[in-house]
């Protein structure tokens, strides 16, 4: 089974927590076909951008998105990196369109402050959670229902799966290839990428 991944992009998304999450997805596919040629690739990525133009990231890196949310493919996993969210958080038909998206999806994850875009929206509440540890006081006074880990790289409540800061969506996104494709992919991955990943 091929999962089909959506993978936001916005004005200051934190690069890395874009950057990373693609990289391992990308390369768990490149693993998948040396391990079982010529089977489809357990991923299809897509990205998107709140209205389907570029983007500047945080370090001023120019991202194309492939279209706007609204029309991007139906998805089994969306991820939703950080970054400044501070528009995205009063952005309230982005909101619903996560929320709308995040319904449907088997797996709804974020990187960093993507925590908060989630938890503004909807989809992540009465939960364990982690974000970056910078930002978790913050995210505790604004959702005081979140059970809040700041010392976990990520933790995974199902339906919803949040990552600490930054490189810690690298991790995230590794044992998200385990959980959907197997932890032997997983481990195969981590090693093209020179990653020491502990695994689940």
């Amino acid at each position: 089974m091929t999962r089909q991944i959506v993978l936001l992009m916005f004005d200051e998304v934190e690069l890395l927590d874009f950057a990373g999450p693609y990289e391992v997805f990308t390369t768990a596919n490149r693993m998948a076909q040396r391990l079982t040629p010529g089977e489809p690739p357990p991923f299809a990525l897509a990205t998107a951008s709140p209205h389907g133009r570029p983007v500047h990231a945080r370090a001023g890196l120019v991202l194309q998105p492939d279209s706007a949310l609204a029309d991007a493919p139906a998805a089994q996993l969306l991820l939703v990196p950080g970054g400044v969210v501070d528009a995205l958080l009063t952005d309230t038909a982005l909101l619903a369109q996560i929320a709308r998206r995040a319904d449907t999806a088997e797996i709804t994850a974020s990187i960093c402050t993507g925590a908060f875009v989630l938890a503004a929206a909807g989809v992540l509440h009465d939960a364990p959670a982690t974000t970056h540890w910078e930002d978790a006081a913050d995210l505790a006074a604004r959702h005081p229902d979140l059970q809040l880990q700041p010392d976990r790289r990520w933790v995974d409540h199902g339906a919803v799966v949040t990552s600490a800061g930054i490189a810690a969506g690298i991790d995230m996104s590794l044992h998200l290839v385990a959980r959907c494709a197997g932890e032997a992919l997983a481990r195969r991955t981590a090693r093209q990428l020179d990653v020491p990943w502990i695994g689940a």
